[in-house]
């Protein structure tokens, strides 16, 4: 998959986040849960930071922009997944659980197939390793 692929896969993997974010933002069980209302807003700043880069067509930018937040992305995944039970055990948070996990697995192994893109292949040294 070269870059335009995988920005193009991964903008469609965002478009989920989105809504898990936009569930989670409404969600009543969560507003006064300060460390669950992290993930909401971390999916936001994930998922703007991508915007610009988005919008230019800047595909190198937007790849390494989403590979800085994919650790924060990361982290708020495996916390809500592990303590969604604690708010409700409904199967609305049982499936944005879910959802989010798979979400930022899938980014991820975009991110690891990806094959580098001709046009922005640079020329390397031959002596050096």
């Amino acid at each position: 998959m070269n870059q335009a692929e995988a920005v193009e896969r991964i903008n469609g993997i965002l478009a989920h986040v989105w809504m898990i974010r936009t569930f989670l933002k409404h969600a009543d069980e969560i507003q006064e849960r300060e460390e669950f209302l992290e993930v909401p807003r971390t999916l936001f700043d994930s998922i703007r930071a991508t915007e610009p880069a988005f919008q230019k067509g800047d595909h190198q930018e937007y790849l390494r922009r989403i590979r800085g937040k994919l650790s924060r992305m990361r982290r708020v995944s495996d916390f809500f997944s592990s303590n969604y039970l604690e708010v409700s055990d409904h199967t609305n948070f049982q499936m944005a659980a879910l959802s989010l996990s798979t979400a930022v697995q899938e980014i991820e192994k975009v991110l690891s197939t990806m094959t580098t893109d001709p046009q922005t292949v640079e020329e390397k040294d031959p002596t050096v390793l």
